[in-house]
């Protein structure tokens, strides 16, 4: 009974490691204040008061840019 319950855990640990082996970084955008034109690069959207202005990029510099994502 142990050693079945073991392999079922594991068999799912190795499962999730190799998912998310093929898993992708979000890519970063530029955005842009609405107060004062501060511009930042963010993967998410920094909230109420920006507005995404380019993008997407590779790098958190948003100086390299990439392909937008795949839609699922």
């Amino acid at each position: 009974m142990f050693i079945r319950v073991a392999v079922a855990i594991l068999a799912c640990l190795l499962t999730i490691w190799a998912i998310q082996a093929f898993a992708k970084p979000a890519p970063w955008y530029l955005w842009e204040s609405k107060v004062d034109g501060h511009r930042l690069c963010r993967q998410f959207d920094p909230g109420e008061g920006w507005t995404r202005v380019n993008g997407p990029y590779k790098d958190a510099q948003c100086r390299i840019a990439t392909l937008p994502p795949k839609p699922r």
